[in-house]
C-alpha cells in the first residue's frame, strides 16, 4: 500500500475503524471533524463572551481549563451524525492515543446529558441507527440578574403632591425644614405655601430679615398677612419689600406694627384693592387721609378696624361709609367725633352695618345715638310711640363706657334691632331698668348681654323682664358684675328660665349660696335632659368624660359662702339617675260602683283606736283595664360640670376638684371635697373661740354634725370601681365609717 501520511490516533478513528472499513469513511469522518472545529471555533468566540453567565465557584467548570465544544445532545436524542454525544475532551488535541485519560463524570452544556454514551470507556459505545428516539432539542439560555435599584419616593414624586404635602405644616415648621437641603429649601418658600402668613404665634422669635424674606419669597401668592406685634419692620426699606411684594392682599392685620411709616402704609393700601378685612388697631400712622385712600382703594372692604387711633375723627369715618358700600363691620373704639349728626345720619342711611363698635366713645351723645337708629325727624306712630323706619340690620352693638349715654338715648334701641344677638352696655352708670325693658321685649335671638357697673339696675329687670323675655331659652353669656342692687331675687328666676346659660360673671354683687345651688341644678337638669335624648337614639352608646357647660365667677360676694361652694363641687360629682320607660304593661284592677247602701259608710273608722284608715267592703266590684308604664332607672356618671372662679383662698381647692372630674377621677374628687369641708369647719371652730366645757361641746356637735352629713350623702360607702370615696380609713380622721374607734382630730389642713 501506498504510504499516507500519518496522523494522530484517537477515539474517534478507532470508533471509526470498528464501524467501516475503507476510504469512503475516513472521507465522512473527515467532514465531521471539521463541522466539530467549526462549531468550536464558534464557541469560543470572544463576542459570545457577554451573553454567557458567570460561573459560580462551585460549578464544576470552575477551573482554568476551557471547552472545546459544545455539547448539543439531549436526553434519548438521536445523534445528528449517527453516533452517540461525544464528550468535547474528546476532540483534544493533546490525546495521541484510544487509552487517554477521561474523567468519569465529562463536563457538559448545564442542562443537558449525552445518553448512550458512556464516556468511563474509551471506546464510545455504538447506538443503532435504526431505533430513533423523538424528542424536542432545547438549548438552555444564558439567565441575567436584574440589579437592585433604589427608588426615591420623594424625588419622583409630582411637584404639586409634594407642596400639597408640605402644606400640611405650620410656618415655623417650613422654615425648620427648608435647612434640610437646597431643593426643600426652594419648595419650602414656594409662594403656595405662604397664601396665609400668620405670624402673631412667632412673631417674638423670628428676625426682621426673615421674616421680610418669607414674604418677599412668596410675593403674590399671599391671601392673608398677619403682622400683629411685628415691631421689628421698623426698616423702611423692610417695610418697602413687604410692600412691593405684597399685591394681592384681602385679609392684612397690621395691628401693633407701631413703626410703619405713614407713606408705607398709604402704599400698601394702594396696591392692594381686593382688600376685604383691614385692621389697623393702634397704629399711629393712620390718619384722615388713610381713610380715604381705603374708600377710593378698597371698594370691596367688609370689615374696618381703626380702634385706638388717635390721630383721625369720626369725619373720616363718614368717607369710607360712603366709599365702602360693602361695610358691614365698623370697629371704632376711643375715636373721637362722633357728636356729629352728620356721621351720625350717615351711619342710618348706610344700613348696612351688622357690627358697630363704638367702646370708650366719649363725645357719643343721646341725639346722635337716636339719629343712628331712626333718623332725623322720623314719622312716629301713634299707637306704639315708635319711629316708622326700616329696622336695623345690627347683630353686635357695644356701647360700653360711653359715659354720656342716659336711658334716654338707649330706649332707641328698642323695637328698632329685631336681630340683635349681641349688647354690651358696661360702664354707662346712668342706665336704669327703663332703658333695657324694651330691648329685652324686642330681641328675640340675643345670646350675649353684658350690664357690668350698672349700679341703678333692680332685681325687678331680671325677675320681670330678662326671666319672660323671648329671649331667655337662648341666652348664654350675662354680666352682672358690680350691680350692687342685684341678688337672689332676680337671679333665681333667671336661672329658672335660661337653661341655655353658658357664663355668669356674678362678682360683687349680693347673691347667695342659693344661687349657686340653683346654677348646679339648673346644669344638672340639662345634663339628664341631654342624656336622655341621647340614650333615645342610641342606648349602646359609651359615656364620655365631663365637660364644662357653665362658667360662674363669683369675687367678692360676702353672701357666698365655702356651704355654696361645696354644694356645687358635690353637684360635679353627683351620678345622674335616668329614668326610662320600657314596654307598656296592661293590668286588670278592681274598682267599686257606688250604691245606697255604702254611701253613708265613712272610709274612716272612728272606733278603730290604732289609727290605720280602713274603708268598707267594695259590693258591686267591676274589673277596669288599665296601662301600668314600667320604668327602668340607670346610674351614668355626669356629662356637665361647672367652673367656679370664688374666693382666692378656696380657689386652689376648686381647681384641683375640678381637674380631678375632668379627668373621670370622681372618687379621688369626692374625697378632696369632703377633706376640703372638715377643714373649713374646724377652721371655724377655731374662729368661733371661746375655752373650756363651751367649746368642747361645740367641737362635739360639729364632728356629730359631719356624721349626720356623711350618712346623707352615703360617703361611708364604696365609690366606683370599689373604690372608699372617703379613701383608706373611713370618712372623718375622727370618725370611723364602719363603728371603730374615733381618732384624735386635729386643726391641721389636710386638704392637699
Amino acid at each position: 500500500m501506498d504510504s499516507q501520511p500519518s496522523r494522530p490516533s484517537t477515539p474517534m478513528s478507532a470508533s471509526i475503524g470498528i464501524l467501516e472499513n475503507g476510504e469512503g469513511m475516513r472521507a465522512k469522518s473527515k467532514g465531521r471533524e471539521k463541522l466539530l472545529r467549526g462549531i468550536q471555533r464558534i464557541s469560543s468566540s470572544p463576542a459570545l463572551a457577554p451573553f454567557q453567565r458567570q460561573r459560580s465557584s462551585s460549578s464544576p467548570y470552575h477551573g482554568h481549563s476551557n471547552l472545546s465544544c459544545v455539547s448539543l445532545a439531549t436526553p434519548n436524542a438521536p445523534s445528528p451524525f449517527g453516533q452517540a454525544s461525544i464528550s468535547s475532551s474528546y476532540f483534544s488535541h493533546g490525546a495521541s492515543t484510544a487509552s487517554s485519560s477521561v474523567p468519569s463524570t465529562a463536563p457538559t452544556t448545564p442542562g443537558l446529558e449525552s445518553p448512550g454514551c458512556n464516556v468511563s470507556d474509551p471506546m464510545l459505545a455504538v447506538r443503532k441507527v435504526g431505533h430513533p428516539i423523538h424528542a424536542t432539542t432545547s438549548i438552555a439560555l444564558p439567565h441575567h440578574k436584574k440589579k437592585l435599584t433604589t427608588f426615591n419616593l420623594w424625588a419622583n414624586m409630582p411637584h404639586e403632591i409634594r407642596i400639597h404635602v408640605l402644606s400640611f405644616l405650620t410656618p415655623k415648621e417650613l422654615v425648620r425644614a427648608s435647612r434640610v437641603s437646597k431643593d426643600l429649601y426652594n419648595m419650602c418658600f414656594d409662594g403656595q405655601l405662604w397664601t396665609r402668613c400668620d405670624a402673631s404665634e412667632f412673631y417674638q422669635q423670628i428676625p426682621a430679615e426673615a421674616l421680610a424674606q418669607i414674604i418677599v419669597s412668596a410675593g403674590s401668592f399671599i391671601r392673608d398677612l398677619n403682622l400683629r406685634g411685628c415691631v421689628q419692620l421698623e426698616h423702611h426699606r423692610r417695610a418697602e419689600m413687604v410692600v412691593k411684594a405684597s399685591r394681592n392682599l384681602v385679609n392684612a392685620t397690621l395691628e401693633g406694627c407701631r413703626n410703619l411709616q405713614r407713606q408705607t402704609l398709604h402704599d400698601l393700601i394702594k396696591r392692594n384693592n381686593r382688600l376685604v378685612n383691614l385692621n389697623l388697631t393702634g397704629l399711629p400712622a393712620v390718619c384722615n387721609t388713610t381713610l380715604r385712600l381705603i374708600a377710593e382703594s378698597c371698594p370691596q372692604l367688609e370689615m374696618l378696624n381703626v380702634s385706638w387711633c388717635k390721630h383721625m375723627d369720626a369725619k373720616a369715618i363718614q368717607t369710607v361709609l360712603e366709599g365702602c358700600p360693602k361695610l358691614k363691620d365698623l370697629r371704632v373704639g376711643e375715636v373721637k367725633g362722633f357728636k356729629d349728626l352728620e356721621v351720625a345720619n350717615s351711619i342710618f342711611t348706610t344700613n348696612n352695618l351688622e357690627r358697630l363698635v363704638l367702646a370708650g366713645c366719649d363725645d357719643l351723645s343721646d341725639a346722635a345715638l337716636q339719629v343712628m337708629m331712626h333718623g332725623v325727624d322720623p314719622e312716629i306712630d301713634v299707637l306704639t310711640n315708635t319711629p316708622m323706619v326700616p329696622p336695623r340690620k345690627l347683630r353686635h352693638l357695644d356701647l360700653s363706657r360711653c359715659n354720656r349715654l342716659t336711658s334716654q338715648g338707649v330706649q332707641a334701641l328698642g323695637h328698632l334691632v329685631p336681630e340683635l344677638e349681641g349688647l354690651i352696655l358696661s360702664g354707662i352708670t346712668a342706665l336704669t331698668d327703663s332703658a333695657v325693658e324694651p330691648i329685652l321685649a324686642s330681641t328675640p335671638r340675643l345670646t350675649h348681654l353684658e350690664l357690668e357697673d350698672l349700679g341703678e339696675l333692680t332685681n325687678s329687670l331680671l325677675s320681670e323682664h330678662l326671666a319672660k323675655a323671648p329671649c331667655a331659652s337662648k341666652l348664654e353669656h350675662l354680666s352682672i358684675g358690680y350691680c350692687g342692687n342685684l341678688g337672689d331675687t332676680g337671679m333665681l328666676p333667671v336661672f329658672r328660665a335660661c337653661t341655655s346659660l353658658r357664663s355668669v360673671i356674678m362678682d360683687n354683687t349680693r347673691i347667695s349660696d342659693l344661687v349657686l345651688a340653683e346654677a348646679a341644678s339648673m346644669v344638672r337638669q340639662r345634663a339628664m335632659d341631654a342624656k336622655r335624648r341621647v340614650i333615645s337614639l342610641n342606648p349602646q352608646q359609651v359615656s364620655d368624660l365631663p365637660h364644662v357647660t357653665l362658667h360662674l365667677t363669683v369675687y367678692d360676694c360676702g353672701n357666698v359662702t365655702w356651704t355654696g361652694i361645696r354644694e356645687v363641687l358635690s353637684r360635679n360629682t353627683e351620678p345622674l339617675k335616668i329614668s326610662i320607660p320600657t314596654t307598656d304593661t296592661p293590668s286588670i284592677t278592681l274598682t267599686e260602683e257606688p250604691s245606697s247602701s255604702n254611701l253613708t259608710t265613712s272610709i274612716f273608722d272612728t272606733d278603730n283606736k290604732s289609727g290605720t284608715n280602713t274603708t268598707s267592703t267594695p259590693i258591686n266590684p267591676s274589673p277596669t283595664t288599665t296601662t301600668t308604664v314600667a320604668t327602668t332607672t340607670y346610674s351614668y356618671p355626669p356629662t356637665e360640670t361647672i367652673a367656679l372662679k370664688c374666693y382666692y383662698g378656696w380657689q386652689q381647692t376648686v381647681d384641683e376638684h375640678t381637674k380631678r372630674v375632668l379627668r373621670g377621677s370622681f372618687p379621688s374628687a369626692r374625697r378632696l371635697e369632703a377633706k376640703w369641708a372638715q377643714y373649713m369647719q374646724a377652721e371655724e371652730e377655731e374662729r368661733a373661740g371661746g375655752d373650756g366645757a363651751g367649746r368642747r361641746r361645740r367641737r362635739r356637735r360639729a364632728r356629730e354634725a359631719a356624721m349626720v352629713h356623711a350618712d346623707e350623702e352615703g360617703l361611708g360607702q364604696l365609690g366606683e370601681g370599689g373604690e372608699d370615696v372617703w379613701g383608706a380609713g373611713g370618712g372623718d380622721e375622727g370618725v370611723g365609717v364602719a363603728g371603730g374607734r374615733r381618732r384624735a382630730r386635729t386643726a391641721v389642713c389636710v386638704v392637699m
